[in-house]
């Protein structure tokens, strides 16, 4: 066997491989200032994943003091991102990678191929919309109902007007529907492409929709870590999108994200945020993952460069013209966390404690380049006056147990129309529903 492939071999075989210096505390990478250590590169990579084996019966995270987490739906096929209607109702995308013949070529590709089926990511994708309904009240689910199937890898959703978007690996489509419906027959008609392709390595697109309906924005995230497949293979990729639903029109609305996912509109100021993955393979510290604030027109650095003019010498050639632009990611969310899921709280959030209805809740997926991990988790921000106000609070943890097998992997998360937290956990196939203890109480007494 040749050296190369018997040290990649052996990366699957070992906990760790190739480990990096001795890691930071996770707080020194996360907030307004992170630390950003100097680039510690090695032959391989460290890898250094959690095995997904999912929850043992009665099984769940464990919820932040004053709290409590209960299933709101399970028996769930890999599902990844959430959106609550106005009624109530509440879609699911259960959702996995399409088929990307391009992507993961060489030894390296195989090694991650590898890494990705032991993190529960190599399942083939149920390509469905589910409607999950809760009409009793009790934060149970009790409808589970196929609402749009024969998708392709679909990840966002947007309602507006009698229309609901759905983010496909390759292009957003919509179908007529009303909430209140839990069956859609039509067959979805395609409003615009996205980048995608036989590589499509970042494979996930999100929507929003903007405050008055007549535009859409949408994620697309890198198709390499650092464009070590081109730079032509990155055309239109790590950017947000803005698209026009009157036209189809669309324009590069922000660029130089390399994979952003989460989307929200901050509620006091109305301005677009996203959470973004960055960059691997700089060592345990680098670089930290991110959530930011979007401005039209912004140029974010990668692949040239990491918060503002820190430049990645693995990018041949150079763009120092781009690299001076570059903007400063607003808040740190801690390096290799793989933070996906944003989204804002708010006054109306009842059933959560009154301390988390002003800010954000991330949904960390979990680090596979880190020693010790990271993320597994999902995280509370607090906001004031539009802007981070303190350090990330955790919400669910819990989610490795102590033989370092991943019990679950939190993805997407949303707040519900009465005002709980959703977790969309694609290891434990279950989505989550946390509540202060005293709201949760009252939701589970029987109605009389």
């Amino acid at each position: 066997m040749p050296p190369i492939l018997l040290l990649a071999t052996l990366s699957l075989a070992l906990p760790v491989a190739a480990a990096a210096a001795d890691a930071l505390p996770i707080s020194s990478t996360t907030g307004p200032d992170p630390t950003l250590q100097e680039p510690d590169k090695t032959l391989l990579p460290t890898v250094n994943i959690a095995k997904a084996r999912g929850w043992p019966a009665g099984g769940k995270p464990a919820a932040a003091a004053g709290t409590r987490v209960t299933r709101f739906a399970d028996g769930l096929d890999h599902p990844r991102w959430l959106l609550a209607l106005p009624n109530g109702d509440v879609l699911v995308a259960e959702t996995n990678a399409p088929p990307k013949p391009e992507d993961g070529k060489g030894v390296k590709g195989w090694v991650m191929k590898k890494v990705q089926k032991r993190a529960g990511a190599g399942v083939p994708s149920a390509n469905r919309i589910t409607l999950l309904r809760d009409a009793d009240g009790d934060g149970v689910a009790e409808v589970k109902q196929v609402l749009v199937k024969n998708l392709n890898s679909p990840f966002g959703m947007a309602q507006v007007g009698d229309q609901l978007y759905i983010a496909n690996s390759d292009a957003i489509v919509r179908v007529p529907f009303k909430p209140g419906q839990t069956e859609v027959s039509a067959t979805p008609v395609k409003v615009t492409d996205l980048p995608g392709g036989p590589i499509n390595h970042h494979w996930t697109k999100n929507i929003i929709a903007s405050s008055d309906g007549s535009k859409l924005y949408a994620t697309v995230g890198s198709n390499s870590n650092v464009a070590e497949n081109g730079i032509e293979a990155e055309e239109g990729r790590a950017a947000i999108w803005e698209v026009d639903l009157k036209t189809g029109a669309k324009r590069l609305f922000a660029t130089g994200l390399r994979n952003p996912n989460g989307l929200g509109w901050e509620p006091q100021s109305r301005v677009l945020w996203t959470a973004v993955n960055e960059r691997d393979e700089l060592g345990n510290d680098l670089v930290p993952d991110y959530m930011t604030s979007v401005r039209d027109g912004g140029f974010y650095g990668w692949p040239y460069s990491y918060y503002g003019g820190h430049v990645d010498e693995r990018v041949k050639p150079q763009r120092a013209d781009l690299v001076a632009k570059a903007l400063v990611p607003d808040y740190a969310l801690g390096a290799h966390t793989a933070s996906l899921g944003l989204v804002f709280s708010h006054a109306d959030a009842a059933a959560l404690p009154a301390a988390w209805r002003s800010g954000v809740f991330i949904g960390q997926h979990g680090s596979w380049n880190r020693k010790p991990r990271s993320g597994y988790k999902v995280v509370f921000i607090p906001f004031s006056d539009g802007k981070p106000a303190g350090q990330p609070q955790d919400v669910l943890t819990g989610f490795v147990n102590d033989k370092d097998e991943a019990l679950g992997r939190p993805v997407g998360v949303e707040i519900d129309k009465r005002g709980g937290l959703l977790v969309a956990d694609d290891v434990g196939n279950v989505i989550w529903r946390v509540t202060g203890e005293a709201r949760a109480a009252v939701a589970a007494a029987p109605q009389r």
